[in-house]
């Protein structure tokens, strides 16, 4: 648990297994994507954290909140990035023919990530692409995209609406839709499609990706880095204190002993 939010202790390969598993079993699950922000967004407002609470998975996207699970105290959690995850749930499922549907991101970008995925994995089955744009639907028209998707067959549901709007979509949306896996990749639709310039990957694994996508959208993201990138330290570090306060660990360890 970090801030509140039950994070996967997790890395990608059990992610993707995991995954895997619930489609084949036609569990009709979702999971989030957790970096920083999308953490601060649930620790602070109730509705975000509900929603990522009932997620099946929060896997840990972003390699600050890969460092708090591993201060916690977590084992074997690596990133599961959003990205590194459409392309390895991708492979597999050109492999064992789960048809994809790709639901987010601005005019145009689901339709090119379709294409790139399709070009990328010849023979993975794409069952739609839509762009719903950034207004509510009326519920007239929340109610003919839900029809869309569930006629579309599709078994897995990519969804790039950005965080925390796609995690709360989601939660909503979850009994509505008849596809077995949703997943929220915000992001990942503009870097897999092509649209946005990634970090690279040394940038990546010393968390300092932010820097980069700073340095590309500083209008847009300034605010978030700004703000919530020293709120999520100071947080995790006032948490991290009471985790290894002397009375949790004589606790634990009385516990312990009564097992």
């Amino acid at each position: 648990m970090l801030l509140g939010v039950e994070v996967s202790a997790m890395d990608l390969s059990t992610a993707v297994n995991e995954m895997l598993r619930a489609v084949a079993q036609r569990k009709r699950s979702y999971g989030c994507t957790c970096a920083v922000y999308t953490l601060m967004q649930g620790h602070d407002r109730a509705d975000v954290r509900a929603a990522l609470n009932r997620a099946d998975w929060v896997t840990p996207d972003g390699t600050p909140v890969v460092w708090a699970l591993r201060l916690m105290g977590a084992r074997g959690v690596g990133r599961v990035y959003g990205p590194d995850l459409m392309l390895a749930l991708s492979a597999a499922s050109a492999q064992r023919g789960y048809s994809q549907f790709y639901f987010g991101g601005e005019p145009g970008v689901a339709q090119d990530l379709s294409l790139a995925l399709r070009r990328r994995f010849p023979g993975l089955p794409v069952a739609g692409a839509m762009s719903p744009g950034f207004r509510e639907p009326t519920p007239a028209e929340e109610r003919e995209m839900i029809a869309t998707l569930n006629a579309s067959g599709a078994r897995i549901l990519w969804v790039g609406l950005g965080s925390p709007k796609q995690d709360l979509w989601m939660a909503r949306l979850r009994p509505h839709l008849e596809c077995d896996l949703l997943l929220g990749v915000g992001a990942a639709f503009d870097f897999v499609s092509g649209r946005k310039a990634q970090a690279p990957r040394w940038m990546q694994e010393a968390g300092l990706e932010w820097t980069f996508r700073l340095a590309h959208e500083p209008r847009r993201l300034w605010r978030r880095y700004a703000i919530q990138n020293p709120r999520f330290i100071w947080k995790i570090g006032r948490q991290y204190v009471r985790h290894r306060s002397p009375a949790k660990q004589s606790k634990r360890t009385g516990q312990a002993a009564a097992k």
